[in-house]
C-alpha cells in the first residue's frame, strides 16, 4: 500500500484507535469486550514496545495492533497475545498484514518467542490474515465465553487459538 507508515501507538492516536476498536466490536466477531476501554486502561494493559498504528499519507489512523503479556509469571515472559484492528474503510488494502508483520518484527526484536491470538471462527478475514502471516491453529477452545452484548448476547462462543513461534530454539 503506497504511503502506509507504521509508527508507535501513542495517546495522540487514541480517538481513532478507540473508533476503530468500537467498529470491530460492533461486528460481534472481534472480541468479547462490549466497549473499548479507556486510554488509561489500554495504556496500562498493552506492552508499550508492541503497540502500533498504521497511518496514511495524511496521518490518518487506518488500523492498530497491540499486545499483552499472557501471564506475569517469568516462565511466560516471551509469550504475548495480540490484536489487530483495521478501519472498515481501509479493509482489503494490506493494512492488517502490514501491522501484523511490524508487530512480529517488534516482538522478535524484543525477545518474544511466541505470539498468539484468539479469534472467533466466524472472523474469516482474521483467520486468513494470520494463516498468511505464518500462524498455525493450535486448537479451538469450545464455548470459551458468553457474549454480553449485541445480537449474539447470551450465546456461547468458540475461540480459535492461533500462534506463531518466532524463535527457532523453543
Amino acid at each position: 500500500m503506497t504511503g502506509l507508515r507504521i509508527v508507535p501507538l501513542a495517546a495522540e492516536h487514541w480517538a481513532d484507535v478507540e473508533r476503530i476498536y468500537a467498529a470491530g466490536i460492533a461486528t460481534g466477531h472481534a472480541t468479547f469486550e462490549a466497549a473499548p476501554p479507556t486510554w488509561e486502561s489500554f495504556d496500562a494493559a498493552k506492552v508499550r514496545e508492541h503497540r502500533l498504528v498504521a497511518l496514511d499519507d495524511d496521518g490518518r489512523v487506518l488500523g492498530w495492533a497491540a499486545a499483552s503479556a499472557v501471564s506475569d509469571r517469568c516462565v511466560y515472559a516471551g509469550v504475548i497475545e495480540h490484536s489487530v484492528y483495521v478501519d472498515p474503510a481501509a479493509r482489503g488494502r494490506g493494512v492488517g498484514r502490514a501491522l501484523l508483520d511490524a508487530l512480529l518484527d517488534s516482538a522478535a526484536a524484543g525477545g518474544v518467542w511466541t505470539v498468539q491470538s484468539g479469534i472467533f471462527p466466524e472472523n474469516s478475514a482474521s483467520l486468513a490474515l494470520h494463516t498468511a502471516a505464518g500462524f498455525r491453529v493450535v486448537g479451538t477452545r469450545e464455548r470459551l465465553g458468553r457474549m454480553t452484548y449485541g445480537p449474539l448476547a447470551g450465546r456461547w462462543r468458540d475461540v480459535v487459538l492461533m500462534e506463531r513461534r518466532l524463535a527457532t530454539d523453543v
